[in-house]
């Protein structure tokens, strides 16, 4: 089933205001597939990203034939047929300043991020790395972002707070002031034995306290009465983030994968994705996502480079 376009006006603010941008320099790292470059000329062409190709020179020029791309006033940084050894090479790139940002080609995803976090690349921060989805949801009545559901497996809590850190510095470079971040776990009561509600209500305890800034957070919250204010109202939950959600925080990786995939595959949502934490954004995409994501990735990642 073919998707309107029209269906998503959030997504055509973020990259309208993407575009109103000076263009971002971005490193992309082995952009080998039709898909991938794709994207990067589209982002391209709509002056959201410079692009520095990084890696085969002869695979990406055969790639660019196949789909009719001229390549002739692109950057193209020749590197060995291999995805881990492209990464690195976009990422030395970064590293000494020679671009803003990195974006993932056609590797997978660990490749690139064993790049990034390696200690030579010079890309870490004090703040643990954490992945963050911005979505238009057709049935949400705003964006919605959720985190993490790439990068960290099982955090504690003390990733968490980093993780809740990097969302919240994100929310305020796309202009939410103080974004309303539902802590999620399988029930909105606190249960010792399960792990989750506890981190959730230290979290809450935490922002009461003012030791987490920025941001109304509230948790534990199951799903249905963090994004329903219906159903919070059923079970008699008086909270400011019940049913008005900007950001929901997963307990734990597969949790926030299958909600990922969820609101792509059955909610026919978009999404664009930034790993947050690092000096730079990394424009992390995932090879079955759509064209319109990579291209939303790109101006979520021009809208807050400043504030990486």
């Amino acid at each position: 089933m073919s998707i309107d376009a029209s269906m998503f006006p959030r997504l055509d603010e973020l990259e309208n205001a993407a575009m109103r941008r000076k263009p971002l320099k971005v490193a992309v790292a082995y952009p080998c597939s039709a898909d991938s470059l794709a994207a990067v000329c589209d982002a391209s062409s709509q002056k959201m990203i410079e692009p520095i190709l990084v890696g085969p020179r002869s695979r990406i020029e055969t790639c660019a034939a196949s789909i009719g791309v001229d390549l002739s006033n692109v950057t193209l940084v020749d590197a060995p047929d291999d995805p881990a050894s492209s990464s690195q090479a976009a990422v030395a790139l970064v590293s000494r300043g020679e671009a803003d940002a990195l974006m993932k080609g056609s590797q997978h995803t660990d490749e690139l991020l064993s790049a990034v976090i390696s200690r030579d690349a010079d890309l870490r921060t004090s703040r643990r790395m954490s992945h963050c989805f911005w979505f238009d949801l057709p049935t949400y009545h705003k964006p919605l972002m959720v985190t993490d559901a790439v990068m960290n497996i099982a955090p504690g809590l003390k990733e968490k707070i980093d993780i809740l850190a990097n969302a919240i510095g994100l929310a305020h470079c796309l202009g939410v002031e103080r974004p309303k971040i539902a802590l999620l776990s399988s029930a909105e009561t606190v249960n010792m034995n399960i792990q989750s509600s506890m981190d959730a209500a230290t979290l809450s305890r935490m922002a009461d306290r003012g030791q987490i800034t920025g941001a109304i957070v509230d948790g534990p919250l199951a799903f249905d009465n963090a994004i329903s204010s219906k159903s919070a109202r059923t079970k008699g939950i008086l909270s400011d983030v019940a049913g008005d959600p900007d950001i929901l925080v997963v307990p734990n990786l597969d949790v926030g994968n299958v909600l990922y995939k969820s609101f792509v595959y059955i909610g026919r949502g978009e999404c664009a994705g930034l790993v947050l934490g690092a000096k730079v954004p990394v424009i992390l995409t995932s090879r079955a996502d759509s064209r319109r994501a990579r291209l939303a990735s790109c101006a979520l990642a021009r809208l807050t480079a400043d504030g990486a």
